[in-house]
């Protein structure tokens, strides 16, 4: 049976983007001076003002509103009448300290309360959290939200180089492969959207996308002459950044994830530090359905944790490897469970107080190499 499946990504400057890297770069700046940072920092961009708010419990000593404007200055927002300006926005800061109630659970775990001493953390909040992998890539993703990232990716290279003139920050990517029997074999749609500067031509805007980013990106093989490209289909796009739409922390968690081709958890990544669960463990579930398909157990594999604020240990483990599993089901199941999946432990074991993760905020949290949970151990 043949079907199409679409997965997009963005650009770091598209706006909710600029909210995610602002919240990591307030929680990596926190973990430089103090590794035991309680961070769930919220961002806000529209139209010349960014709010910055949240939770913070720190010994570290950090300027938010320095921290703010360097990061949109790194994007390369730096004019306040095509999308912001990082020289003269406003920004507004309204930070607090983690509530009590949840430090008490946070603390010291439930099971450590009633004498079982297992932990010495209980999770920073109930959620359910999804890790997946398969063997369409390299880097065990699906392929349609791989290429997606790609794509984002090298729109912001040729902007920054240069080798397209006249780009701005802000973009979008989306790509349609088609897949028969379940495997992907052509690339069926590419839709590319970058912000310009006026005056930019639109015909030699849309060649050059296709010369310099679509076909240096896209393998030969999966392109043919019935590939469609929609490269700035509404003509103009000038007007962008959070001039042009507002932008949010954990508003692009299909983009962050696996491009919907599997599930994701309730809670959003950035801005928070490994205690939340809704990051750490998802990046434990990636973790460990990665090393199923790596290890040659599974074609393709989901898990599912979840927990419970104040309780170490997770309420529930679920494991799908959708039939594609090389030995008995009961032993992938064991070999999972073999990890202690207590939020301290899985903290500890993927090394998580370090300041990683403006590494995560753009083009994907998974399949970047460089990330501890994209490592391949031997189960």
């Amino acid at each position: 049976m043949k079907y199409l499946f679409t997965s997009e990504s963005v650009t770091e400057g598209h706006p909710d983007k600029l909210c995610d890297y602002i919240s990591d770069s307030v929680l990596d700046e926190c973990l430089k001076q103090d590794k035991n940072s309680r961070v769930a920092c919220e961002t806000l961009a529209s139209k010349g003002e960014v709010y910055i708010t949240g939770e913070i419990t720190s010994k570290a000593n950090i300027n938010i509103e320095q921290i703010a404007r360097n990061t949109i200055k790194e994007i390369g927002y730096n004019n306040a009448s095509l999308d912001i300006d990082y020289k003269t926005c406003e920004i507004i800061v309204n930070i607090s300290k983690q509530s009590s109630d949840i430090a008490m659970g946070v603390d010291k775990s439930l099971e450590d309360k009633e004498g079982e001493n297992i932990a010495s953390e209980g999770a920073g909040d109930q959620g359910i959290m999804f890790g997946f992998a398969c063997d369409e890539t390299e880097n065990y993703m699906p392929l349609p939200i791989d290429l997606a990232h790609k794509l984002a990716k090298k729109l912001t290279e040729v902007r920054k180089s240069k080798e397209i003139r006249g780009l701005r920050p802000d973009g979008k990517v989306q790509v349609t492969v088609e897949y028969d029997d379940g495997k992907p074999i052509r690339v069926d749609t590419v839709v590319l959207s970058t912000q310009h500067v006026d005056g930019k031509d639109i015909e030699e805007l849309r060649k050059e996308v296709k010369e310099k980013i679509i076909f240096k990106v896209i393998p030969k093989k999966l392109i043919d002459e019935n590939t469609k490209y929609y490269i700035n289909p509404t003509g103009r796009f000038v007007i962008g950044g959070p001039l042009g739409d507002s932008g949010l922390t954990g508003r692009k968690i299909i983009v962050d994830t696996y491009g919907g081709y599997a599930r994701h958890g309730g809670g959003a990544f950035s801005g928070k530090d490994a205690t939340k669960v809704d990051r750490s463990a998802s990046y434990m579930a990636r973790f460990l359905a990665k090393n199923i398909v790596a290890n040659g157990y599974a074609k393709k594999c989901e898990i599912q944790l979840s927990y419970a604020i104040g309780v170490a240990k997770p309420v529930s483990i679920f494991v799908d490897t959708f039939g594609t599993e090389t030995i008995p089901s009961t032993e992938i199941i064991n070999k999972v469970e073999k990890f202690d999946l207590t939020p301290r432990e899985i903290i500890n074991y993927l090394d998580l107080q370090r300041p990683i993760y403006k590494l995560t905020t753009n083009y994907g949290h998974f399949g970047k190499e460089n990330l501890p949970w994209e490592k391949i151990v031997e189960m």
